[in-house]
């Protein structure tokens, strides 16, 4: 049974949270809290497994509250924000901090019950999660990969990334270790709509490669990683010579959308051998079928190992299905895509 605290400010969401997931028989709701003072006391007292965290409340703000408790206390916490752009720059600083996953708020984008289940499998992955004391790169720092050496004959070849929870943080360290001449790069990370946006601003500023999110039919070229958008599927076309990105709706696939399967499956059958298949840290198995059909068409494939992941659910299920060539530390992951890539051009 996993015990869960909710921290937030509404007591109409407190309720709604409490209610929903008492639904199910695996997370047990032990307590809420109106603010972090009371979230504070009752932590000790209660000791749960997983809090949820509203990032606007009175008297203490989350991030300041998150960042005291990751620094103190740490516990795996789900961040629960609305769907804004500014607090999406919120969100995004509360992954940075510490926390294991955010969700959208439950409102006019998603249905009460959407939000439950999608909550439940946060909560799940956050129970199993591996958290660090202190955040930071030590243990996650790309290794500096000597752009002396530059890249040449990728123009044709394609890197896809998948990865959920724990994988903004670990997306940060691959291409951040990437050089600017790199492939072009697709991407998907489990996230909500609107935050992707703020996910690819932020790694824009931090990469060599130009970062942001994808639109419809966007080209797939050198120097450019693209972020499928949050609610929408991405996938792989090719015109020609030349590779593009398509968006679609389309039913949610492994409980997601974008789905690293659909892009994965899209990659296989349009790119073949001129792939370059990462799956990284996640819960669930998204994306291993996906990577099996990338490995089969000749792609080839490397997985995060379980030390460096903050939940070995994604790598674990691909490793376990045959569909990965190579199992690789976070820290190695960008130098092992460009040998592999150099070893493997024309």
């Amino acid at each position: 049974m996993i015990k869960v605290l909710i921290v937030d400010d509404s007591a109409v969401v407190r309720k709604i949270l409490s209610e929903e997931l008492g639904r199910y028989k695996d997370i047990e709701i032990i307590g809420t809290a109106v603010d972090p003072y009371v979230a504070r006391d009752k932590i000790v007292k209660l000791q749960p497994d997983v809090i949820t965290l509203d990032l606007e409340m009175p008297r203490m703000d989350g991030l300041s509250f998150l960042a005291k408790l990751m620094k103190h206390y740490p516990i795996p916490v789900v961040v629960l924000s609305s769907l804004t752009p500014k607090n999406s720059e919120l969100a995004l600083k509360a992954l940075e901090l510490g926390a294991v996953e955010v969700l959208g708020k439950p409102g006019t984008a998603y249905s009460t019950q959407n939000i439950s289940q999608s909550l439940a499998r946060a909560i799940r992955a956050a129970s199993v999660a591996q958290i660090q004391r202190t955040p930071g790169k030590s243990e996650t720092t790309a290794v500096t990969i000597n752009t002396s050496t530059l890249l040449t004959n990728t123009t044709h070849k394609v890197v896809a990334i998948g990865a959920s929870t724990g994988g903004t943080k670990a997306i940060e360290v691959v291409l951040s270790g990437m050089p600017a001449s790199s492939p072009g790069t697709v991407i998907v990370q489990h996230m909500p709509e609107h935050f992707t946006s703020s996910f690819a601003k932020r790694l824009n500023e931090l990469c060599q490669m130009e970062v942001r999110e994808a639109r419809d039919n966007d080209p797939v070229v050198t120097g450019v990683a693209l972020i499928a958008p949050g609610n929408h599927h991405m996938l792989l076309h090719r015109s020609g010579g030349n590779y593009l990105v398509r968006l679609k709706d389309g039913p949610m696939v492994h409980y997601q959308r974008p789905s690293v399967d659909v892009l994965f499956q899209s990659v296989a059958t349009q790119a073949g051998k001129n792939a370059i298949g990462v799956i990284l840290t996640g819960m669930g198995a998204d994306g291993a079928k996906g990577l099996f059909s990338m490995k089969e068409s000749g792609a080839y494939t490397m997985a995060q190992n379980e030390e460096s992941c903050v939940v070995f659910g994604m790598p674990k299920e691909a490793i376990k299905m045959g569909a990965v060539d190579k199992v690789v530390a976070l820290s190695d992951m960008s130098r092992s895509i460009v040998q592999a890539l150099q070893q493997r051009s024309d």
